[in-house]
């Protein structure tokens, strides 16, 4: 277990350090044993400045998926690097389908809170934000993809690979991250790569380094 230091920081700082503890706690001891009382100990602090930010726990939870979900997406995007737009499109979906993105932690993390999204509205929204951000990212990419080919595509056309392409993350997201033995002997990036290529109707060469 990692206990952090709380030190005297600026608002937004000690609200990220109690998120970073509540993420911690919920990747090893899942959403029940995040209490207050554990969240505050790893983060070094009484439970009631924890609820100086949080009224109660729902709030930090709900906080700590949002927090979650920005940072994997940001973690794909960063992936994205520059050059052409299938080079950006490539380093998303590399990135997608790689540690840190998938890990077991991150897939444990994301299980606890997905129990959540039927039955707390608050969750759910946090959720559909989300979704809506990596899909956008991914309508954007496919977009500049289409354009840079010179194939010109509907919106609504460029929306439907976007939804495919972002199911397809999805699922191989979750069998990496478990960490099957049946994935482990594959390449599971130019698995992804290849069927993004096939869904786009282009060559897989065009998405080899």
């Amino acid at each position: 277990m990692t206990r952090r230091t709380f030190h005297h920081e600026p608002e937004a700082v000690r609200q990220n350090d109690l998120i970073a503890a509540t993420l911690d706690s919920i990747a090893e001891l899942g959403l029940g044993g995040a209490t207050v009382r554990e969240v505050a100990h790893r983060a070094g602090v009484t439970p009631g400045l924890i609820r100086r930010y949080f009224d109660n726990k729902e709030r930090l939870v709900a906080a700590a998926y949002r927090t979650f979900i920005s940072d994997l997406i940001a973690a794909a995007e960063a992936g994205c690097g520059e050059g052409s737009a299938h080079t950006r499109l490539a380093g998303l979906i590399r990135a997608s389908v790689t540690a840190p993105v998938a890990d077991g932690r991150t897939l444990s993390i994301w299980a606890a809170f997905i129990g959540m999204v039927h039955s707390d509205p608050v969750m759910a929204e946090v959720h559909r934000d989300g979704y809506q951000a990596f899909r956008d990212l991914i309508e954007r990419l496919v977009g500049e993809v289409i354009a840079e080919r010179g194939t010109p595509a509907s919106p609504a056309t460029i929306r439907q690979h976007a939804i495919v392409l972002n199911a397809l993350l999805d699922g191989l997201w979750i069998e990496i991250s478990m960490g099957g033995d049946d994935f482990s002997r594959f390449d599971v990036v130019q698995i992804a790569l290849n069927s993004t290529a096939t869904l786009l109707g282009i060559d897989p060469a065009e998405f080899r380094d």
